[in-house]
C-alpha cells in the first residue's frame, strides 16, 4: 500500500511567500511544482483566496470552482509526490471564458436564459488543458453570447478594468484579461471573434494572441467552414501564451481548419531573446481616415524605435483596403441573427439591448450581400498574403485609445482625445477584425501606458500559421521593449 500523501511533505523544500505565489508566471510555477518546491494544493489555495478578494471589485467571474478545484489540486500533489511523469501544465490553474464548454461546470454563455446550464463534455481547448494537467478555477465574465467589444451582461453586470474601475475591461474576454492582471491565474483561455481577446488584453496590459485559423480546433463554432472566430491564450507574457498554445494546438476532427495542421512545441521552441535583424515589418498607425490618439501615436513610435533598435527593417505601409468594419459586419451579424432570431423573437425581455440591436442590423441583409462580403473577405486575405510575400510581420497599434469609460454605449459615440466620432467598432480597434477575417496570426502586446495611467497595446501579425515565428519576434520584442514601459502597479 502506498504511503498516505499528504501537501505537508511538500514543506521540506524551501518555500515562496503566498503573496508571491500570484506574480509567477505560468512557466516559474511549472518549473517549481516539478522540482518539488510549490505545490499544487498552495497555488490553488492562494488563486481562489486571490479570485475571492479580487471579485468584488472587478466582477470578472460568473462562476468559481473551490471545491473540484481543491480536489484536482490534491491528485496533481499526489502526482508528483509519487514520481509520476507530468504534463506540460501539470498543478497549473486557468480559467475559461463562460462561451467556451466545460463539463459538469455551469457554462452561461453571459446570458440570462443559460444560467443554469451545465455541459456533459469540454470543448477541445479545454479538454487539452485538462489532459496537460491544468485545474480548472472558474469562468470569466463574456458580453452575452461575446457579442460586442465591452464586458456586461444582464446576468451579471459590469466587469471593470484591472486598473481602473472606472473604466471598462474591453470585451469579449474582459473577464480573462481583467483576471489575468489582477494576478489570479497565469492562464486564461478566451475567445476572439473581431478582436475579443486583443481588445481586453490592451485595455488591462496583458497578452493576448488570436493564433492562425485552425490552430487550436474550435469545436462549438456552427458555421466550421465560414469561421472567423478563435479559442485563444491570454497571459501575462509571450512565453507562457506559448505554453499554453502547445498543450491546445493540433488537428481534431470537429474542426476541418485543424486538419492537417500539427501539434508544435511552440513554448519548448521558444528562445529567450534574441533581436529582429533581418526581419522586414510593415506599420501603420491607423487604416485611412480612421483616428488615432496622441498617447497611442507616441507609444507607437516608441515601439517602432524598439524595433529598430532590434535591426528590424521598417517600411511604412498605406492604410487604403483595411477600414473593413463593414465586411465583418455583413459576416458577424447575419452569423448571430441565424443563430439568435429565434431566441429574440421569444425571450427579448431577457437579452442585452445591444444584441437586439445588433441582430437588427443584419435583418435586411440578403444573400448577395452576404456572398459579397465573403468575396471581399478573400480579396483582403489575399492583400494581406502579398504583404507578407515581401515582408515577414505587420505591426500597428491594437486600440486607437485606451480603455473607454464603464458605461460606454456600444452604439453611442467614442470620444478621441477631445472629438467625438460615431462608431465604437470602426474607430477604436479598426485593426483586430482584418485578421479574423484573413485567418493571420495577431498578438497584442503591452507597451507602456497613456496619461491617463492605463495600458497601451500594439499588435505584431505575422504569416498565415507561422505561429511559432511570431511568437518568438513577440517574445524578442517584449524582452526588448517591456522594461523600459513600466505599467502602473495593482493595487490588489
Amino acid at each position: 500500500m502506498l504511503p498516505r500523501i499528504n501537501h505537508l511533505r511538500m514543506k521540506k523544500f524551501p518555500r515562496l511567500p503566498k503573496s508571491e505565489i500570484c506574480e509567477l508566471s505560468a512557466a516559474a510555477l511549472r518549473t517549481l511544482v516539478a522540482q518539488r518546491k510549490l505545490s499544487p494544493v498552495e497555488i490553488a489555495q492562494e488563486v481562489l483566496r486571490r479570485a475571492d478578494a479580487v471579485q468584488p471589485q472587478l466582477n470578472c467571474f460568473i462562476t468559481l470552482c473551490h471545491e473540484q478545484a481543491m480536489a484536482h489540486a490534491r491528485e496533481a500533489e499526489s502526482a508528483v509526490m509519487r514520481g509520476e511523469p507530468l504534463g506540460l501544465l501539470h498543478g497549473l490553474p486557468f480559467t475559461v471564458k463562460d462561451i467556451v464548454d466545460t463539463a459538469n461546470v455551469r457554462t452561461t454563455y453571459g446570458s440570462l436564459l443559460h444560467r443554469d446550464h451545465v455541459p456533459t463534455q469540454d470543448a477541445v481547448a479545454v479538454a487539452r488543458m485538462r489532459q496537460a494537467g491544468a485545474i480548472l478555477i472558474g469562468k470569466t465574465t463574456t458580453s452575452e453570447f461575446g457579442a460586442k467589444c465591452l464586458t456586461d451582461a444582464p446576468l451579471f453586470g459590469s466587469t471593470r478594468n484591472a486598473w481602473d474601475a472606472t473604466r471598462t475591461s474591453g470585451g469579449s474576454s474582459g473577464g480573462a484579461a481583467a483576471s489575468i492582471a489582477a494576478g489570479i491565474a497565469p492562464l486564461a483561455i478566451a475567445t476572439d471573434g473581431g478582436g475579443s481577446t486583443r481588445i481586453p488584453a490592451a485595455c488591462n496590459g496583458v497578452v493576448g494572441l488570436k493564433q492562425s485559423l485552425g490552430v487550436v480546433p474550435h469545436s462549438q463554432v456552427q458555421d466550421a467552414f465560414g469561421n472567423y472566430t478563435y479559442v485563444t491564450p491570454t497571459t501575462r507574457n509571450v512565453a507562457d501564451t506559448a505554453l499554453m498554445l502547445q498543450a491546445m494546438t493540433g488537428a481534431h476532427g470537429s474542426d476541418p481548419w485543424s486538419l492537417g495542421v500539427p501539434a508544435q512545441p511552440y513554448f519548448d521552441a521558444l528562445q529567450p531573446g534574441g533581436d529582429l535583424r533581418g526581419k522586414r515589418i510593415l506599420y501603420c498607425a491607423a487604416p485611412a481616415g480612421r483616428p488615432v490618439s496622441a498617447d497611442v501615436a507616441a507609444a507607437f513610435e516608441a515601439a517602432l524605435a524598439t524595433l529598430r533598435s532590434m535591426g528590424a527593417q521598417l517600411e511604412e505601409m498605406p492604410g487604403d483596403g483595411y477600414d473593413v468594419e463593414p465586411v465583418w459586419r455583413v459576416i458577424n451579424h447575419t452569423s448571430w441573427r441565424g443563430r439568435f432570431a429565434p431566441l429574440a423573437a421569444a425571450h427579448a425581455d431577457q437579452l442585452s439591448p445591444s444584441l437586439l440591436q445588433q441582430l437588427a442590423l443584419a435583418e435586411h441583409v440578403d444573400g448577395v450581400a452576404f456572398q459579397q462580403a465573403m468575396f471581399a473577405r478573400t480579396a483582403l486575405f489575399r492583400k494581406v498574403q502579398a504583404q507578407l510575400e515581401s515582408h515577414d510581420f505587420i505591426f500597428t497599434p491594437t486600440l486607437s485609445r485606451t480603455a473607454l469609460p464603464i458605461d460606454q454605449d456600444l452604439f453611442g459615440s467614442i470620444e478621441i482625445d477631445g472629438e467625438a466620432y460615431a462608431e465604437v467598432r470602426a474607430n477604436w480597434f479598426p485593426w483586430t477584425m482584418p485578421f479574423n477575417l484573413t485567418g493571420h496570426p495577431a498578438i497584442s502586446l503591452p507597451c507602456g501606458a497613456g496619461r491617463d495611467g492605463l495600458p497601451i497595446g500594439m499588435q505584431l501579425v505575422g504569416r498565415f500559421r507561422e505561429d511559432l515565428q511570431l511568437l518568438q519576434a513577440a517574445s524578442s520584442f517584449e524582452a526588448a521593449h517591456r522594461p523600459a514601459n513600466a505599467l502602473p502597479t495593482l493595487a490588489f
